[in-house]
């Protein structure tokens, strides 16, 4: 099969021929139909990130693709069957406290490392092979389409985050970070899910229009000044009313200061979920007043990726429709297009915009 390697960290992916992967017990090979080039994709294979991926690697954070072989002991799975391959790999052996890695992109500790060592490439390939359980069935509708379905790598992330901060219908959700990729596509989320309020801070007032044009009334925009005190007043203001959760999904070179504002606008007793990469890179640590905490008996999360069961839960809110992909705006890239797609990924990073690479195309 043909595949876009990394060879070493600050070099660009090189196209080339490889050997077929091979399915193995618990596992089935997916050829892929579809795969999201994350906005960062540049910032990790450039090194800046300082992801723990391992060259010569298949990069690529999961995708749609149709099976192609299963492993002995499949037992709903088929080949041709249609799938999202979902990159969060967990250990087997651990069924308390599992070791996880994004296979073909990141892993965490010693034991993370070992599975992202054993399946070690991506989906930035022709074939790519994955664990049994990772290969969940979409509705045929998504072959249809498969690169705009392919977004829902993107959406079940934060989808993730709600689930873990229990999101109920007719709350306020504030979204720390909302005009970003990520941001913006829990705020679709959010309302999808029943949200009553979604308050939706950013800098860039072009991204706070687009969000209200798309979405109305129920998304409060908030213009930040860098102002502390009267960024708070501004979102409390904006959403009429307590705030029961907040969930902050900020890229590595945000200051905590930023997430802290947001966090600290929450109402007694409510969540705070932390999904974001500030203080990835160094800076200020987050610090919250023990006071604060306390007596508004506040719950402060962290989530990474998501659980299992919000797989076959943001594909059913998408195929249902209240999740709808139709505003998701799609830029295609064949396999030998792979450096072109992941510069176009880092500067076509608005909301609801997806660089998505198609290994067959031409």
């Amino acid at each position: 099969m043909r595949a876009a390697v990394l060879t070493r960290f600050g070099a660009p992916l090189t196209v080339r021929e490889v050997p077929d992967p091979q399915a193995g017990g618990g596992e089935v090979v997916v050829e892929i139909l579809a795969a999201c080039v994350p906005p960062y994709a540049d910032e990790v294979f450039g090194g800046a990130r300082r992801y723990p991926l391992e060259p010569p690697v298949i990069p690529g954070p999961g995708g749609v693709g149709r099976v192609v072989r299963v492993g002995p002991d499949a037992t709903g799975l088929s080949a041709g069957d249609l799938v999202w391959c979902d990159p969060t790999v967990r250990a087997r052996d651990d069924a308390l406290t599992p070791d996880i890695a994004l296979q073909g992109w990141a892993s965490r500790g010693e034991g993370g490392a070992a599975l992202a060592r054993h399946l070690h490439d991506g989906s930035f390939a022709e074939l790519m092979r994955v664990p049994t359980e990772n290969a969940y069935p979409l509705p045929a509708s998504a072959g249809q389409d498969p690169a705009r379905w392919s977004a829902l790598g993107v959406y079940v992330i934060a989808y993730g985050g709600l689930l873990a901060g229990g999101l109920q219908a007719g709350e306020t959700l504030l979204v720390s970070g909302a005009t970003g990729n990520l941001g913006s596509s829990a705020v679709a989320l959010a309302l999808a899910m029943g949200a009553g309020r979604v308050v939706a801070p950013g800098r860039d007032r072009t991204v706070l229009d687009l969000l209200t044009d798309r979405f109305g009334a129920r998304v409060r925009p908030v213009p930040l000044t860098g102002d502390e005190a009267a960024d708070q007043e501004a979102m409390r203001a904006a959403a009429e009313g307590p705030i029961d959760m907040v969930i902050d999904l900020l890229p590595p070179a945000a200051p905590a200061s930023v997430t802290r504002t947001a966090a600290m606008t929450v109402r007694e007793y409510g969540r705070v979920i932390l999904m974001g990469g500030v203080g990835m890179l160094g800076g200020a640590d987050l610090a919250f007043p023990y006071p604060w905490l306390m007596r508004n008996s506040v719950t402060v999360r962290g989530q990474w990726m998501y659980p299992r069961t919000a797989n076959p839960g943001i594909v059913r809110l998408i195929a249902s429709g209240a999740l709808d992909l139709a505003g998701e705006r799609v830029r295609a890239f064949g396999l030998d297009q792979v450096n072109e797609a992941v510069a176009h990924a880092a500067v076509d990073t608005g909301p609801f915009r997806r660089t998505v690479l198609v290994p067959r195309q031409g």
